[in-house]
């Protein structure tokens, strides 16, 4: 009986083959063989661009193809390719994203050095449709060393899918990720796995993911889905850990709303504009949309160099309110 492979490789893939190539090339270049790595994409029913025929063709047997035969969403999917994964350290790597040379050295070398913990990570560049880097995650302080620090993960995802491989115990004791949680699952699955078996994130940046237009979370952006997943994010931190901050977190998401608008106001697509704006308008008061207006028609005077104007109707308009 062959023996398990330590790696699993798993790819989720929905309606979307346009950079898969670039995404399992990276990590079929790094030359491990099926002993030691599975690699394998996980099709959720796509209905169109056919991973399959890129699989076969472009990789022979050397990455295994599986097709859900019903569409299980975004966080099933996920969860499917835990349920597949033959190997001891679990990589989830989305069909737009991809690892650098030495990303698999980084988190063996972890895995060796600290065998009881669940989580290992790098950090990560966030990239273009070009591969143009755009920024990169910080540094993690508090988890350059293996720790149960959750903090980090309160009011924003520190690390990326890319960047994080999870033993496969830890999901088997834990369970998957949340299917009603929509594009934050996966910040609450690390917490999860962090406050209970610890997480240790290399400062190295070894991988990276891509923001394009094409992407689950532009979707969900347009639609402020994501709004309504980070506030019932925030309602399960506040059950669950002493130390979350409801304000904040609520602070967080009329912050994305704002930007939601904003953004997509200025692309004139004005639906989803609209859906951010409702989202906002619920998650602050009266007083808090005035402190936003005035503060951006500040901005827009000091642009046109018209402050002292700007700063009496200001001031007019503040007094008024105290007044209210």
């Amino acid at each position: 009986m062959p023996r398990e492979p330590i790696w699993s490789v798993m790819v989720p893939v929905y309606n979307g083959t346009k950079y898969l190539a670039e995404t399992l090339d990276s990590v079929v270049a790094q030359g491990f063989d099926e002993s030691e790595m599975q690699i394998e994409v996980i099709d959720d029913c796509s209905t169109h661009d056919d991973a399959e025929v890129l699989v076969r063709t472009r990789y022979d047997n050397r990455v295994l193809f599986y097709r859900q035969p019903q569409r299980v969403g975004m966080a099933g999917n996920w969860n499917t390719c835990i349920q597949r994964a033959k190997g001891s350290l679990i990589h989830i790597l989305h069909q737009d994203d991809f690892v650098a040379s030495g990303y698999y050295e980084e988190i063996k070398n972890l895995a060796d050095n600290y065998p009881d913990v669940g989580l290992y990570s790098t950090r990560t560049f966030s990239v273009d449709e070009q591969s143009i880097i755009m920024g990169m995650t910080r540094r993690i302080g508090e988890l350059e060393q293996p720790a149960k620090a959750v903090e980090p993960f309160f009011y924003q995802t520190p690390i990326q899918c890319a960047g994080v491989t999870v033993r496969r115990t830890s999901y088997e004791a834990l369970g998957g990720f949340s299917p009603d949680l929509g594009y934050v699952t996966d910040c609450e699955m690390w917490a999860r796995i962090t406050s209970a078996h610890r997480a240790v994130v290399s400062p190295k940046v070894l991988a990276s993911y891509r923001q394009c237009d094409g992407t689950e979370t532009h979707r969900v952006s347009r639609t402020a889905e994501g709004i309504k997943d980070i506030c019932r994010f925030n309602d399960i931190f506040a059950r669950r850990y002493a130390g979350f901050s409801v304000v904040r977190g609520d602070a967080r998401a009329a912050a994305a709303a704002w930007e939601g608008y904003l953004r997509f106001k200025l692309l004139g697509d004005d639906e989803a504009a609209a859906a951010n704006w409702e989202m906002w308008v619920q998650l602050t008061s009266a007083r808090q949309r005035l402190a936003q207006y005035l503060g951006m028609y500040l901005r827009r005077a000091h642009q046109l160099g018209v402050l002292g104007t700007a700063s009496r109707v200001v001031a007019k308009l503040s007094w008024q309110s105290s007044l209210k």
